[in-house]
């Protein structure tokens, strides 16, 4: 399994959540924050494709690719992923082009969750989230497999969220049987 991180705050809501749903499991853990992940140049119709930008992109994605489970973290950003995470799979186009790696192919049937926390609503305002992420997946012919949406306003907040905080027992038991 490897969980992708896209907070910019360390230790944040959205990763205390994730520390809930991970517990006692081993996991491969990637903090975007700590890469470099350059925004991309769509080249995609360009004859000779797209250009190494001598970052962190492929590195991650071959470890993501070596995973059957794969947990993205983001917190809820203006009603969408972390720029963080919006970069790293904006860059999907570049490892879909190459067919060198064969990108849909090493994607195909993984199992993949989402966990987000955002402010006061977000149980509702990361529904289009939700629904962005299931279109990736299904793009890439992996699995949505479930998703959590957990709400905190303040540094430590998301203990508060009840209902969040059931959904991670849960998922961590789920995630144990694999």
């Amino acid at each position: 399994m490897i969980t992708i991180y896209g907070s910019s705050r360390e230790n944040g809501n959205t990763e205390e959540l994730a520390k809930a749903v991970l517990s006692g499991i081993d996991t491969e853990e990637v903090y975007l924050r700590h890469h470099t992940i350059h925004p991309i140049t769509d080249m995609r119709h360009d004859e000779l494709g797209f250009t190494n930008q001598q970052d962190d992109y492929y590195d991650i994605a071959k470890k993501m690719a070596a995973h059957d489970t794969i947990l993205f973290v983001t917190p809820l950003y203006w009603y969408g992923m972390s720029g963080l995470m919006k970069n790293f799979v904006d860059r999907w186009s570049e490892s879909l082009r190459d067919s060198t790696i064969n990108f849909k192919e090493q994607m195909k049937n993984k199992r993949v969750y989402v966990l987000v926390v955002g402010g006061t609503g977000a149980s509702v305002k990361a529904l289009p989230l939700i629904m962005q992420f299931q279109y990736i997946v299904d793009f890439i012919g992996s699995s949505f497999s479930g998703y959590i949406i957990g709400e905190a306003n303040a540094p430590g907040d998301i203990a508060k969220d009840v209902k969040a905080q059931q959904q991670a027992v849960v998922l961590n038991q789920k995630l144990k049987q694999f």
